[in-house]
């Protein structure tokens, strides 16, 4: 019989799982979340109110305004700003921005494959067709402009809110609104990884001389 191993006195502690009160958020948000996509395919996206989807999850309207402040809003993905800005923090200290970017964006495509790919396409072609999902997400995407201005500031010694910080972060944000529109506008045709890093070198070294 082999004895259990004792972890070295270093080892990191397994992190605990949710508990029983967030288990239940998450399956509530959850719910939410794909009664909204399930009623946007079937009627559209106007036709999708805030009482439809209480009923189709089988929660009250207030449990649903509760746990997203307007309908844009539960088409977010969820944690997404913090586990990129996570990436970028793991990444060593001496490696060229480029690269670290590069690597952080491919992650964070990565962390958005468990994700129904219907549900990603559904929600850039919202983007497109409805003003209110695309200012939504353009002020989502600048929330987390924010948060990787102080990523860059702690990596590099810059004041976050610097006017070479804040160029830098923002134009990468801007560039990814893009690549979300033109993935959606053309079909979702394209491979999303791709279509990043032709982004990534277009923002590194700008146009290419001559027509594509």
């Amino acid at each position: 019989m082999t004895a259990a191993r004792t972890p070295p006195p270093d080892a990191p502690a397994a992190r605990p799982g949710p508990g029983l009160r967030e288990r239940k958020k998450i399956r509530t948000r959850t719910a939410i979340r794909e009664a909204t996509y399930r009623l946007i395919r079937e009627q559209g996206y106007d036709a999708t109110t805030i009482e439809r989807i209480a009923e189709r999850a089988e929660v009250s309207p207030s449990t649903v305004l509760r746990y997203f402040p307007a309908k844009e809003d539960i088409l977010l993905p969820d944690d997404y700003a913090p586990l990129l800005v996570a990436e970028l923090r793991a990444r060593p200290a001496g490696e060229p921005w480029r690269d670290s970017l590069r690597h952080v964006l491919r992650a964070g495509i990565a962390l958005g494959a468990p994700e129904d790919p219907e549900a990603a396409r559904l929600r850039t072609r919202l983007m497109v067709e409805v003003p209110a999902v695309r200012t939504r997400m353009t002020e989502s995407m600048a929330d987390t402009g924010r948060l990787l201005c102080r990523t860059i500031g702690e990596r590099t010694g810059r004041t976050p809110d610097g006017f070479e910080v804040r160029v830098l972060a923002m134009s990468l944000m801007s560039g990814l609104t893009e690549v979300s529109l033109y993935w959606a506008e053309h079909g979702h045709e394209d491979d999303l990884g791709v279509l990043v890093d032709r982004a990534l070198d277009i923002l590194e070294r700008g146009l290419a001389p001559g027509k594509p």
